[in-house]
C-alpha cells in the first residue's frame, strides 16, 4: 500500500438551463401516461415528443459533466506524473474507476447532501457519452431510439471504454480528492486570496 495522495479536487459546473427542471419533470410525467400509469389528455405524438424533449436534456447535462468529469481524470494523471508518483498501470481510467466505483467517503457524503444516490449510474453514463461524443450532438441528428435509451447505450460505452486498456484500480485510502460545485469552489479560493 502506497502512501495516500491528493489528488486535485473535481469541480463539477452548472449544466443546466432555467428550463432544465421543467423539461425533465414533463418527460417524467409524459412517460408514466405512455406507461398507462397516469392518464392521459394529450395524444401519444405529444406526449412522445415531450418525453424525447426530456431524454435529451438528460442526454445534455450528462454530456456536460461528463467534460468536468474528463478533465479531473486528465488532471489526476498530469498531478501523478509531475509528483514522480506515477505508474504505468495508473491512467485515466484508475480514476475513473476510483470514481465511479470507488469515491472516498468524503466524496460519497458530499454527493449525498446533494441529493445525489445514484452516483455511480450519473458519473459512468457522463463518461459513457464522452466515450461516443466530442461536441453535443444536435437533437435532430440522433435517432428517437437512441435519445429514447441512451441510458443503455452511455452504459455499454462506459464499460467498453473502461475495458479498452489494462488498467490499476485505486484504492480511496491511497487517492484523496474533494469534490467541489464551481461556485463553492471560487468562494473558497476568494475567502483564502482574501485573508492572505
Amino acid at each position: 500500500m502506497r502512501k495516500p495522495y491528493k489528488l486535485p479536487p473535481l469541480i463539477l459546473h452548472p449544466f443546466t438551463g432555467s428550463r432544465g427542471p421543467s423539461k425533465l419533470a414533463d418527460a417524467s410525467r409524459a412517460s408514466l401516461i405512455l406507461q398507462g400509469l397516469l392518464p392521459a389528455d394529450d395524444p401519444a405524438e405529444e406526449l412522445e415528443r415531450r418525453l424525447l424533449e426530456g431524454r435529451y436534456c438528460e442526454i445534455s447535462m450528462l454530456f456536460y459533466l461528463g467534460k468536468d468529469l474528463l478533465r479531473w481524470t486528465h488532471q489526476c494523471v498530469d498531478s501523478l506524473a509531475r509528483s514522480g508518483e506515477a505508474s504505468e498501470g495508473i491512467m485515466a481510467e484508475s480514476f475513473a474507476a476510483l470514481l465511479v466505483e470507488n469515491p472516498p467517503g468524503n466524496v460519497l457524503d458530499k454527493l449525498r447532501t446533494w441529493g445525489v444516490h445514484e452516483h455511480k449510474a450519473i458519473f459512468s453514463r457522463a463518461l459513457g457519452l464522452h466515450a461516443l461524443f466530442a461536441t453535443l450532438p444536435e437533437r435532430e441528428s440522433l435517432t428517437a431510439d437512441f435519445v429514447r435509451y441512451y441510458h443503455r447505450f452511455a452504459d455499454y460505452m462506459f464499460a467498453c471504454r473502461q475495458e479498452l486498456f489494462p488498467f490499476e484500480r485505486l484504492s480511496p485510502e491511497e487517492f484523496h480528492f474533494e469534490l467541489y460545485a464551481s461556485g463553492e469552489y471560487s468562494r473558497m479560493l476568494e475567502t483564502q486570496w482574501g485573508s492572505a
